[in-house]
């Protein structure tokens, strides 16, 4: 009897919630989504449109910064920072390592090839498995100017270079750099590497994959003053920047690279106070006005890798320092979130950000290349932005990337319109 009455009560609260939620809603036909579904990026490309890498997460977002607006990514493999782009724009190559399993089991290293417009996979180019992987934002790979060969450093821990053929995608020949290492372009179908003793070596790829190597001059001291590897290019001279911020000039115009005149980005004042040159991407150059970006901060001895708290500025062509700009917080974020509060109280944020939050440094900076360029700047312990005008030194604003860390910014483009 008393299952009966409990069967009873069940269907009468049933029937009393139908009657109480009334007639039934008349159901709409949602149409199936498309998934996997490929859009093209908006043309043309956009001059402030920055790549900004995360090996943390293995990805390069891509944003435009004016706009703040994310605009895609590339999902990449092991510590593959540094994206290439052909001649044209058309295509992007990344030189990427992967494992069988995750952290372990058989690598393949491979140069991808992407469709520029729609940032799709389009190809692939198996090298050998021997690819320098390290946190370096530049030197482990180089297209040439002639934009037909791309050169991979390889570390095991012999150095060499993986060469290959983008015209025909192929892997060419392995060139062997002993006692060299990183990878510079250097005139057509011709790279440059530096070398333990302070000289440099270069390589050149000649038709069918022939190549020769060739041993230059000491150029600067590995012992007393070495040259920090994140060199910037400036037409056909590279910059190379010493841990005591002397400049070595390397030009790469004529038959043979030629060292230059140096000079230095600090006078006894600036060394005495303990400026110094320091970040992990820490230069940049604006190539129509001529004008160099440093890092500096205040530090001791072997402080090279210490995050910035200003930029200088500097003229080429004078050699002398035009411009100072104070550095402000780039923004926070945790976990891919960012530090922010809209509406009214978006107040709050900039003002912990400028007075409360004591502010990390600047470790990566980069200098877009148009007539109006803004000035990016990005921390490794957060995911955010601060843009500035490059030339009055302004701050303009802060943009979330979505990314854990900025490990290194490149131009959506960074080898068109270069030199």
């Amino acid at each position: 009897m008393r299952l009966a009455r409990g069967g009873l009560a069940h269907t009468a609260a049933v029937v009393m919630l139908a009657v109480l939620a009334g007639p039934a809603a008349p159901r709409a036909d949602v149409p199936v989504e498309t998934v996997g579904r490929v859009e093209a990026l908006p043309q043309p490309p956009g001059d402030h449109w920055v790549w900004i890498s995360d090996v943390m997460l293995r990805r390069s977002a891509l944003l435009d910064v004016d706009r703040g607006a994310f605009l895609g990514m590339v999902s990449a493999g092991f510590l593959s920072p540094t994206l290439f782009s052909s001649q044209t724009g058309s295509e992007l190559y990344l030189p990427e390592t992967y494992y069988s399993r995750g952290s372990r089991g058989e690598r393949t290293d491979v140069v991808t090839v992407y469709d520029a417009a729609t940032i799709a996979p389009v190809g692939e180019i198996v090298i050998p498995p021997k690819r320098a992987v390290n946190v370096l934002p530049n030197g482990n790979a180089a297209v040439e100017d002639g934009g037909r060969y791309l050169a991979v450093l390889n570390m095991t821990p012999a150095t060499s270079l993986s060469i290959v053929d983008l015209a025909t995608r192929t892997f060419v020949t392995e060139v062997a750099t002993p006692g060299c290492s990183l990878v510079y372009a250097a005139g057509p179908s011709r790279f440059l590497s530096l070398c333990a003793d302070g000289s440099f070596l270069t390589v050149t790829v000649a038709e069918g994959g022939a190549t020769r190597v060739e041993r230059g001059p000491v150029f600067f001291d590995p012992q007393a003053d070495p040259v920090t590897e994140k060199a910037v290019r400036y037409g056909d001279r590279w910059l190379f920047v010493s841990f005591g911020g002397v400049v070595h000039p390397l030009d790469v115009s004529g038959e043979t690279p030629a060292p230059g005149e140096t000079w230095s980005l600090l006078d006894e004042a600036d060394r005495s106070a303990s400026w110094r040159i320091g970040g992990r991407q820490h230069l940049a150059v604006h190539q129509s006005t001529g004008r160099l970006y440093s890092l500096v901060h205040q530090g001791g001895i072997d402080t090279h890798k210490d995050a910035g708290t200003d930029l200088w500025v500097y003229d080429l062509e004078s050699r002398k320092r035009v411009q100072r700009i104070e550095l402000l917080h780039p923004g926070f974020s945790f976990l891919h979130m960012s530090f922010e509060f809209s509406g009214g109280w978006a107040w709050l944020a900039d003002w912990l950000l400028d007075v409360a939050i004591p502010n990390p440094g600047i470790e990566s900076i980069l200098v877009t290349q148009d007539d109006e360029p803004v000035l990016v700047t990005g921390t490794q312990i957060g995911g955010s932005l601060a843009v500035y005008d490059a030339l009055s030194g302004e701050f303009l604003r802060r943009v979330s990337t979505g990314n854990m860390m900025v490990f290194s910014l490149q131009p959506f483009a960074p080898n068109v319109g270069a030199r």
